[in-house]
């Protein structure tokens, strides 16, 4: 697939036409920039992009979102562990991605999982981070670090299109795929019951600890 511009920048096709209600489009929904309703039909105003109103801008369109059951997946993880999604059952896992290991920004936010961790363990819940580093680089990061939660290794990307994250970034003037920072929550049963994207760092993991006290 192709890759998606950061903030839905990129074309993602138009939704089918609803059947039985004239082939039209609900005039109701919110629309995007650039677009008008036209007796039920919609209609492009500019070029500018096309973009479905039934889909989160800049997330691929084969990505999970929440109330989705999430499909079954093993990574290998920290610890000479292998992590497989089926085997957490009844548990609820918290999967954080992030764009790589021992930069300021990953490093504040595994710090911050860190600390707050014993108040999930608590809630019933397993976080797990995950990136496309190597195995090699996340046991150096967890141990500097004292993490006491697994690191998973997608260096194929697998997980990471999975979920959506891969992004086109400006880095020094210069555009670079990368994850995207996000962060998601998956219930005992297996259903994402709550996703976060494109993280701000300040106050965003005990977000994520009050939305698991509250399932």
């Amino acid at each position: 697939a192709p890759d998606v511009n950061h903030g839905g920048f990129g074309e993602t096709a138009l939704p089918e036409p609803r059947s039985g209600l004239g082939g039209g489009y609900d005039a109701a929904l919110p629309l995007p920039s650039g677009f008008a309703v036209t007796n039920t039909a919609l209609t492009e105003q500019s070029p500018a992009m096309t973009i479905s109103p039934f889909h989160p801008p800049g997330v691929p369109m084969s990505a999970i979102q929440s109330g989705d059951t999430v499909a079954d997946f093993s990574l290998p993880a920290t610890g000479g562990e292998t992590f497989t999604l089926s085997a957490q059952r009844g548990t609820i896992v918290v999967l954080y991605f992030y764009p790589k290991d021992n930069t300021p920004g990953c490093t504040t936010e595994a710090q911050n999982f860190r600390d707050l961790y014993p108040q999930f363990v608590k809630a019933g819940a397993l976080v797990v981070g995950v990136s496309r580093d190597s195995l090699k680089s996340h046991e150096n990061f967890k141990a500097r670090q004292s993490l006491p939660l697994a690191l998973l290794s997608d260096t194929d990307e697998r997980l990471c299109q999975q979920f959506g994250v891969i992004k086109l970034k400006k880095l020094y003037g210069k555009e670079a795929r990368g994850i995207e920072r996000s962060t998601f929550v998956i219930d005992r049963e297996g259903a994402l019951t709550r996703e976060w994207r494109a993280v701000k760092l300040p106050n965003h993991v005990q977000s994520v600890l009050d939305d698991v006290l509250s399932l």
